[in-house]
C-alpha cells in the first residue's frame, strides 16, 4: 500500500470510528461526526476544509472530551442551503444545529475561516457556551493571499497531487516536513468539496467588534510564520493586543495550519485555555 493510500485509508477509518449525526431539513443538512465522552467539545474548520483539518488532532481530545465536527454547509458532506454566502449566513445553521445535538455547557474551537464563524456564534451568546478558542483567525483586514497555483485543466492525480502540495507549502504549513501525504488527501477532500466560493468577509475588519459582543472567556492564537500575515505580522500583533480575548498566544516557527503542524504542542496550549 502507497503512502497517499495509507493516508486515505486513516483519515477513513477515524471518520468511521465516528458517529455520523445530521441535523436541519432535507437541503439544509449538515453533517456532524463525533468522537469520545465528556464535556462537548466542538470543532471547526477552515476554509476549503472539512472536519479533516482536525484529524492530528482529534484522537488525542476524544480521550477526554465528546469531540463534534462538523463539515459546515457547503463544504464536505453537508448541503449549501440557498442564501448560504458566506460567515455570517454560515454561523445561524451551525447555531441552530448546536442547539439540537448539545444540551449541557460546551467549548467552541474555530480555526482560520471556521474561527471568524465561531465568534459570530460566540456573537449572540448562546447560553450553554462556555469558552471560545480562535486559531489563525480572519477578520480583521490584514489577511493576503499567498501565491498559489491554479488547478484548472489540471486533470492527471500526479499534477494535481503537485498543485495540492505547493499550495499546501504556500499557505498552510511552514515545515515542508508536514506536508505529508495525509495533509494532501486533507486538501484534496477540502478542495473538491467546497461549494462555497466566497468567503470574502476573512478580509474584512470584523473581528473586534464581534467579540466585544461575546460574553463568554475567550483565548486566541497565531503561528508567527502564518503565510496569511507575514506581510502584516507587525499590524497583525497590534491588532490582536487590542482584540477582547482572555489571552492571546504567538506560536514561534509555526505557519496557518498549526493544529496540523504541531498536534502535540497546539493541545497542550488548548488545554490551557480551556481549564483557565
Amino acid at each position: 500500500m502507497s503512502g497517499a493510500e495509507e493516508a486515505r485509508r486513516a483519515l477513513q477509518d477515524l471518520g468511521g470510528s465516528a458517529t455520523r449525526l445530521t441535523t436541519g431539513d432535507p437541503g439544509s443538512k449538515t453533517v456532524w461526526r463525533r468522537w469520545g465522552k465528556g464535556r462537548p467539545l466542538v470543532l471547526l474548520h477552515g476554509g476549503a476544509g472539512t472536519w479533516m483539518h482536525w484529524a492530528r488532532n482529534i484522537p488525542s481530545l476524544a480521550q477526554e472530551r465528546s469531540v463534534y465536527a462538523p463539515d459546515m454547509p457547503g463544504f464536505g458532506e453537508s448541503d449549501r442551503p440557498e442564501g448560504v454566502e458566506d460567515a455570517d449566513t454560515i454561523a445561524p445553521h451551525l447555531l441552530r444545529g448546536l442547539a439540537e445535538l448539545i444540551d449541557e455547557p460546551f467549548d467552541l474551537v474555530g480555526f482560520s475561516f471556521g474561527a471568524l464563524v465561531s465568534t459570530m456564534i460566540a456573537a449572540t451568546v448562546p447560553p450553554l457556551l462556555d469558552r471560545l478558542v480562535l486559531v489563525s483567525a480572519a477578520g480583521m483586514g490584514l489577511t493576503a493571499r499567498p501565491e498559489m497555483k491554479s488547478m484548472r485543466g489540471v486533470t492527471d492525480p500526479a499534477g494535481r497531487a503537485e498543485v495540492y502540495r505547493f499550495n499546501l507549502g504556500a499557505m498552510m504549513l511552514h515545515d515542508p516536513t508536514t506536508v505529508d501525504e495525509m495533509a494532501l488527501a486533507i486538501q484534496e477532500a477540502g478542495v473538491t468539496g467546497e461549494r462555497l466560493r466566497n468567503r470574502g468577509q476573512v478580509r474584512l475588519n470584523i473581528l473586534p467588534g464581534l467579540l466585544e459582543r461575546v460574553r463568554c472567556k475567550a483565548f486566541g492564537v497565531w503561528g508567527t510564520e502564518d503565510a496569511v500575515y507575514r506581510q502584516n505580522f507587525d499590524r497583525l500583533r497590534e491588532a490582536v493586543a487590542g482584540l477582547k480575548l482572555q489571552e492571546r498566544h504567538f506560536m514561534p516557527g509555526i505557519g496557518h495550519w498549526l493544529p496540523y503542524e504541531r498536534p502535540a504542542e497546539f493541545k497542550a496550549l488548548l488545554d490551557r485555555f480551556l481549564r483557565a
